[in-house]
């Protein structure tokens, strides 16, 4: 028979006597194994110095290497990430955490954070990386640089000219009133943003929304072509100045016009008014259509069954960093004939569509990193609990997961709507 050989008796990091005595107790050979440092002291802290000393990135110093970011991180599900594994990259050194794709990978969920005994904000981490990265030139994806040009060009991620924004409402089949032609007080004024105001499905929810809006007798405007992206985005993408110049040129405008609330149809609108606007004196009673309607469900005239299954995603910037969970559940669960089942993964540990963060425009470059998109993924879940409908309350999510129904081979099994289209085609008059 082989001789069984001890893995620790020649190891150069361990220390072992062949006896000891402690406390008058006699410890012979392994029972007085100990080992030197731990191996981190064998790497030099450079890297992760570089990192913690960018502003912003301070805490990644304070990560302990527990793990719980691991297991709630929506790209580890689909790939390799986490900010225990970026941690471990810059504190062992071999990667440019500034040149490297991890910098781009995260979607700014917060699920991590949610979870983190000791505070590491990757909310915070990420956004001043990319932003360093982008002030000193280092590689920036070129479809989320395109982005950016759109944005910085035509004050719209995709492009699209200013004179178009309000083109929607020409098939909204009520009166949608645009403050720049009648610039009267307003009791809400309505920030429609990009999506909405330019994709085809974006621009099908915000005629259903019109319309609901309308019927309930809401005194509301909108600003059309002097609407800009609020670029709460962009700006966790690293491109803070972009962000800057737009949130001091749309509270410039909305300076202009007398009105009680905004209502937003985006929920990365909601966090830009809500947490960033005010600290350039923007300061709005800000609140999501969701929970706009939902105060008023009783008023909505649901009368028109919907006779399947819907399940619901929460959105990362409704849910976790905006606290909102109950107001689409309300409302889902007011349709007749609707039977409304969660997936496994919801409310605070919702899983991410992968467009946050500057997501929305890294898909290619994503998708070099990841088994499946976290898109696909999320239709998996969706189709799993047997729900004919998947609905959403952000733009965002409307095109990824249509797109992630065709790709997962899911289509005629999962439709996805808005909400607000739901809610729209079970009123009575509609």
């Amino acid at each position: 028979m082989a001789e069984q050989l001890d893995p620790y008796a020649r190891h150069p990091k361990v220390i072992e006597k062949p006896e000891a005595e402690v406390e008058g107790v006699s410890l012979p050979g392994q029972w007085n194994r100990m080992f030197e440092q731990r191996v981190i002291f064998d790497y030099a802290q450079e890297g992760l110095e570089e990192i913690t000393a960018i502003p912003g990135a301070e805490s990644l110093g304070q990560c302990y290497q527990c793990g719980k970011c691991t297991g709630v991180c929506p790209v580890d599900i689909v790939g390799s990430y986490s900010p225990r594994k970026i941690y471990r990259e810059a504190q062992v050194g071999g990667v440019d955490l500034l040149r490297s794709p991890n910098l781009w990978l995260c979607t700014t969920c917060m699920n991590c954070l949610r979870v983190c005994p000791k505070d590491v904000n990757m909310i915070e981490i990420m956004p001043a990386l990319r932003e360093h990265a982008v002030a000193m030139g280092k590689s920036v994806p070129p479809e989320l640089a395109k982005a950016f040009e759109n944005t910085f060009r035509h004050g719209n991620p995709l492009g699209e000219p200013a004179r178009k924004r309000a083109d929607w409402v020409a098939d909204a089949g009520v009166p949608v009133r645009v403050l720049s032609k009648d610039p009267a007080p307003v009791d809400i004024l309505w920030w429609v943003e990009c999506y909405p105001s330019y994709t085809p499905r974006g621009k099908d929810a915000s005629r259903a929304l019109a319309r609901i809006l309308t019927a309930l007798g809401v005194d509301f405007g909108i600003l059309g072509s002097e609407e800009r992206c609020t670029c709460d985005s962009q700006r966790l993408a690293g491109e803070r100045g972009l962000f800057e110049m737009l949130a001091e040129q749309n509270i410039k405008t909305l300076g202009k016009y007398q009105f009680n609330r905004v209502l937003v149809t985006d929920p990365h609108a909601l966090n830009a008014f809500r947490v960033h606007y005010p600290k350039f004196g923007g300061t709005y009673e800000t609140v999501h259509y969701t929970k706009f309607l939902a105060s008023r469900v009783e008023r909505l005239g649901l009368r028109k069954r919907i006779d399947a299954t819907i399940t619901f995603h929460d959105p990362c910037y409704l849910g976790r960093h905006n606290g909102e969970y109950n107001a689409p559940r309300v409302l889902i669960q007011a349709i007749p004939g609707a039977r409304f089942v969660d997936m496994p993964r919801c409310r605070e540990n919702s899983y991410c569509c992968g467009g946050g963060g500057g997501g929305m425009w890294l898909d290619s470059f994503t998708g070099d990193h990841v088994k499946e998109r976290l898109s696909e993924r999320r239709v998996r879940e969706a189709v799993e609990t047997g729900a004919e409908i998947l609905a959403i309350c952000c733009p965002y999510e409307v095109s990824r997961f249509e797109d992630a129904v065709k790709t997962t081979g899911n289509t005629g099994k999962l439709v996805v709507k808005d909400i607000a289209e739901l809610l729209n085609e079970a009123r009575e008059d509609a």
